[in-house]
C-alpha cells in the first residue's frame, strides 16, 4: 500500500466557513492523506460548538499558542486575522522542517489581516517573502488553469509591472513549475489586444516578451496575445487549457463563471508545495443552519496534482 501524504492544514479565518470545511471532511480525506491542523484546542472546542459538530477522535492539531478569542461568525476582525496569519506560518514551517509534505490553506480574510497589522496581502505573497522566490498564483481545474501575472494589486500598477523583463521572467518560471506544458494562451491587457497601437501599446511588450521565450525554448508554447473578450469562448478553450492572464479579474471572472465550486489555488515556483480553495471566507453563510457548505474546491485542491 501507497504511504499517505501529510498535510499541514492552517486553519483559516475562524470566523468563517474553514473549520466547518475541516471537520466535516475529516473521515473523507484522512483515507487517502494524514492531515495535520493548525489550531489551539480551546479555539477548536468552541468552533466545533458554535457549529454543534463532533470533533473526531483523530483530529490530529498542533497548537499554535496565539491568543484565545471569542468567534464572532461573519464578522471581520484583527483576532481572527492575527490568529490565521499565525496558523498559516506554523503550517508552512512543519513543512518546511519535514514534518509533512505539503500545506493546504483554508480561506483567509485579507481585510482581517489588514487590520491585525500583518504587512502581506494574502497566502501567496508571503510565500514570496519567505523563501525569496517569486511564487506564481496558479488557479483553475484540468479542464481550464489559469496563471495570474499580476494578483492583488490595483488595477492602475498592472501596466507598471508589465515589461518584457518581468514577464518572460514570469513565463520561464511557469514552464519550470509545470511539466510537459505544451500551450499556453496568452492574454492581451488592452480591449482588443490594443488593435495595433490605437487602443494601447502594451501588447508590443507582450509580443516581444513571447518571442523571446518561445525562441530560448525552441518551440512555440505561449501565444501571440489574444484578444481577452473571446479568449474563453468554447472555441478556444477547446484549443488552449493553460492561460496567462495579465491581471486577476481578467483570468478569473471567466474561470470562477464557469467553475466555481470545483477551483484550486496553487502556488508554484516554491520550495514547498502550497495548495487552497479557490474560494473566500463565505462570511455570508459561516455557521448558519439548514444549509449544505459545498466542499469540492477543498476536496479537489487536497487531491490536486499535474
Amino acid at each position: 500500500m501507497d504511504k499517505k501524504k501529510r498535510v499541514a492544514i492552517s486553519i483559516g479565518d475562524l470566523n468563517g466557513i474553514g473549520l466547518e470545511l475541516a471537520i466535516i471532511n475529516h473521515k473523507e480525506i484522512s483515507e487517502f492523506l494524514e492531515p495535520t491542523y493548525f489550531i489551539d484546542n480551546k479555539m477548536l472546542v468552541q468552533g466545533a460548538e458554535l457549529l454543534n459538530l463532533e470533533i473526531p477522535s483523530d483530529f490530529k492539531i498542533v497548537e499554535t499558542f496565539c491568543n484565545y478569542f471569542q468567534i464572532t461568525p461573519a464578522e471581520t476582525s484583527s483576532e481572527s486575522g492575527t490568529y490565521s496569519f499565525i496558523s498559516f506560518q506554523k503550517a508552512v514551517n512543519f513543512v518546511k522542517d519535514g514534518f509533512a509534505d505539503f500545506v493546504m490553506t483554508l480561506p483567509i480574510n485579507k481585510e482581517a489581516w489588514s487590520l491585525a497589522g500583518i504587512e502581506f496581502k494574502g497566502h501567496t505573497d508571503y510565500l514570496r517573502s519567505e523563501f525569496q522566490q517569486d511564487a506564481i498564483m496558479l488557479m483553475g481545474v484540468p479542464k481550464m488553469y489559469v496563471a495570474l501575472f499580476t494578483e492583488h494589486i490595483p488595477y492602475s500598477e498592472v501596466p507598471k509591472k508589465l515589461t518584457s523583463e518581468n514577464l518572460t521572467t514570469f513565463m520561464r518560471n511557469l514552464l519550470k513549475s509545470i511539466p510537459n506544458l505544451e500551450k499556453v494562451a496568452v492574454l492581451g491587457l488592452n480591449p482588443h489586444s490594443g488593435d495595433n497601437g490605437v487602443l494601447g501599446n502594451e501588447e508590443s511588450i507582450i509580443i516581444e516578451s513571447v518571442n523571446l521565450i518561445n525562441k530560448e525554448i525552441g518551440k512555440d508554447i505561449f501565444s501571440l496575445p489574444l484578444v481577452p473578450d473571446i479568449a474563453f469562448t468554447k472555441h478556444i478553450r477547446e484549443q488552449y487549457n493553460f492561460y496567462l492572464a495579465m491581471y486577476h479579474d481578467q483570468g478569473l471572472i471567466p474561470l470562477k463563471t464557469l467553475y466555481f465550486d470545483e477551483v484550486v489555488n496553487i502556488s508554484l515556483n516554491l520550495p514547498i508545495q502550497r495548495v487552497s480553495v479557490g474560494h473566500g471566507t463565505a462570511f455570508n453563510i459561516a455557521y448558519k443552519k439548514n444549509r449544505v457548505l459545498n466542499s469540492q474546491s477543498y476536496l479537489n485542491a487536497l487531491n490536486f496534482q499535474f
